[in-house]
């Protein structure tokens, strides 16, 4: 049976993009800018570090805290409340970064710096899921949170040592491990997301989370209502109503984003022909499954193939 939880992040193609170390020496703040269709990650290693959103969400972090945002909205980040931040791509030209080795930025006592390890995980463009959205604007973990979580614990561990090492396979070692904290670190955190938990709990539940399964093992069969709730053996209303109330939408509304996921993974492959990728994803027409395509991306799958 299909693993629910893992076949959207491997439709949504989350990949790990970046990561770097960093070494501020107060006074310093900056700006990180939004990055869309990406979550973003800071690990103080050692020091302090204050972090505030846009909107008012803020959090005051020490050494082993992980702050994990998962939209990619825009933040500053400083040795205390109330700096006056920079641009990030400023600091970065001025401090003559080029990407590679640790982030410097202030010449103070290297002892006393806030050192952290910072990236990004990207998704596809356009990566939609009612998981998505149900994550919160930031996730906090302390190392107490990460000791009750030791996959997502180790996982960490892991990344951050490749982090300061080198040597053939680093990247793909990085990028590897980084779904894995991902993944780990949105289970880590139901506790922190009352949204959250109610979709995990979508996945989990015996009739909803089978019917989950059902659509996502074969998004292109002609399911209805009916059909799915015979399947997992619940009347055609109750089971409705429990999908809607654990989803936050209807089975019908969810198949049909679904398929437009799957086909905008489908998209990616060169040898797959829109026509195929319509019929593959469930649509008797490919006019029909363009006209929802835009509907929903902003433009047609010939030109979104395109500029992917």
């Amino acid at each position: 049976m299909i693993d629910v939880l893992s076949d959207i992040f491997e439709t949504i193609r989350l990949r790990g993009a970046l990561y770097f170390r960093t070494d501020y020496s107060a006074p310093w703040a900056v700006t990180v800018p939004v990055l869309s269709s990406a979550a973003r990650f800071h690990l103080v290693i050692q020091g302090r570090c204050h972090i505030e959103l846009a909107s008012g969400n803020s959090a005051d972090l020490g050494p082993g805290d992980l702050i994990l945002i998962p939209r990619g909205l825009a933040h500053v980040l400083a040795d205390r409340p109330g700096r006056m931040p920079a641009p990030m791509e400023q600091v970065i030209e001025e401090s003559g970064y080029d990407g590679r080795g640790t982030f410097v930025v202030g010449k103070g006592d290297a002892a006393a710096a806030t050192q952290m390890v910072c990236g990004h995980l990207g998704f596809a463009e356009g990566a939609d899921h009612p998981l998505l959205r149900a994550l919160p604007e930031v996730i906090v973990m302390t190392p107490a949170d990460r000791a009750r979580n030791p996959l997502l614990d180790e996982t960490l561990r892991l990344v951050v040592r490749r982090v300061f090492t080198d040597g053939l396979g680093k990247s793909a070692a990085i990028t590897r491990l980084s779904e894995v904290f991902f993944i780990e670190s949105i289970r880590a955190s139901v506790e922190q997301s009352p949204e959250l938990a109610r979709i995990i709990g979508a996945m989990t539940d015996t009739h909803v989370g089978r019917a989950l399964e059902l659509i996502h093992q074969d998004p292109g069969r002609a399911w209805t209502v009916d059909s799915l709730a015979q399947e997992v053996g619940m009347s055609r209303s109750r089971f409705a109503e429990r999908f809607s109330e654990l989803v936050g939408e209807g089975p019908m509304g969810y198949l049909a984003d679904w398929r437009l996921q799957q086909a905008l993974s489908l998209l990616a492959r060169p040898r797959v022909s829109v026509q195929e990728v319509a019929a593959k994803v469930g649509y008797q027409s490919s006019a029909a499954f363009t006209r929802a395509f835009a509907q929903k991306f902003g433009a047609p799958p010939s030109e979104f193939r395109t500029a992917d």
